[in-house]
C-alpha cells in the first residue's frame, strides 16, 4: 500500500513511489540486457510518441483530435514496454475498501498535522 509521509519541510504530504517504480526499471534493464535490439526499438518508438504528444500539447495549431491521437500512440507504446512486466501491476495498486479507508485516514491525519502546525506558527506571538 502507498504510505503517505510528510515532506522534509513538513508543509506537504508526499507519496513515495520509488518502491513501486524500482522493480519496473529492474525488469526493463534485464529485458534490455537479454534483447537490446527489440527493447531499444520499443524505447525509441515510445520516445518518438512522447515527443509527438508533447509537441501536440504545446502547439497552438494542434487539434483536440490530434492531441488525442498522439496520447493514444504514447499509451500504446508505453503498454508495449510494460506489457510483459509483472512489476507494472505495482504501479497502479488496487485498494480494497478497508485499505482505501486506511489510506484516506492516514492522509487526513497528516494533513491535519500540517494545518495544525501551520496555524500554531501563524498564531505565535514574537
Amino acid at each position: 500500500m502507498i504510505r503517505p509521509q510528510l515532506s522534509a519541510d513538513g508543509r506537504a504530504i508526499r507519496f513515495p513511489l520509488a518502491e513501486h517504480v524500482d522493480p519496473l526499471l529492474d525488469e526493463l534493464a534485464l529485458a534490455y540486457a537479454q534483447d537490446p535490439e527489440i527493447v531499444g526499438r520499443l524505447l525509441a518508438a515510445h520516445a518518438a510518441s512522447v515527443l509527438a504528444l508533447d509537441f501536440a500539447l504545446c502547439s497552438e495549431d494542434a487539434t483536440d483530435y490530434g492531441r488525442a491521437m498522439r496520447a493514444a500512440q504514447a499509451d500504446a507504446t508505453r503498454e508495449a514496454l510494460v506489457d510483459d512486466c509483472p512489476a507494472a501491476v505495482a504501479l497502479d495498486p488496487l485498494l480494497d475498501p478497508d485499505d482505501a479507508i486506511t489510506l484516506a485516514g492516514r492522509i487526513t491525519r497528516a494533513a491535519a498535522h500540517i494545518r495544525h502546525r501551520t496555524a500554531q506558527n501563524r498564531n505565535a506571538r514574537p
